[in-house]
């Protein structure tokens, strides 16, 4: 049972896609950042918004792809629950005391079709500039030639790369 006084509701969309640690014992760590409305504008009529980076930890029985954490991407629109953890360590001597948000469970707030939807415009904009990128001439810069050396003596700079031919 969750400690009613140590949870909350974060609403918001992703940032970016979560990252995934494989920890050494067969269990998981999955980081994710949700950017999160402040409840009021600022004086130039603007809604700023909170990065919160949030963890979770997969259990080493649990196969990911089953979680829905597999299935959250950049963009998607979330209410993930939360609750606060303070991890202390020693490093270099001194105690560090690291407050973070670890995160119970995570609801999709969008339809299906709309997070697939999001997903086919990244892929198709990944894809444009993969082609503009292949169809640009490959322009290869001459290598620089070090001072006080003979362009034409080509076995010097070889000698002075500072990797193999």
């Amino acid at each position: 049972m969750s400690n009613v006084a140590n949870n909350g509701t974060i609403i918001g969309r992703l940032a970016r896609d979560p990252k995934v640690f494989a920890n050494e014992d067969g269990s998981a760590k999955v980081v994710f950042t949700v950017f999160v409305n402040r409840n009021y504008k600022n004086r130039a009529g603007e809604r700023l918004a909170d990065a919160i980076p949030l963890e979770t930890f997969i259990n080493k029985d649990a196969n990911f792809e089953a979680t829905p954490y597999a299935n959250v991407h950049k963009g998607d629109l979330v209410a993930v629950g939360t609750e606060l953890r303070m991890n202390e360590y020693e490093r270099g001597g001194e105690t560090v005391r690291d407050l973070k948000v670890i995160t119970t469970g995570i609801t999709f707030l969008e339809s299906r079709h709309t997070v697939q939807n999001r997903l086919a415009q990244r892929v198709s904009a990944a894809e444009q500039t993969n082609r503009e990128v292949q169809a640009a001439p490959a322009a290869a810069a001459p290598a620089p030639v070090p001072a006080g050396v003979a362009a034409r003596d080509s076995s010097a700079v070889q000698d002075e790369l500072p990797f193999g031919n």
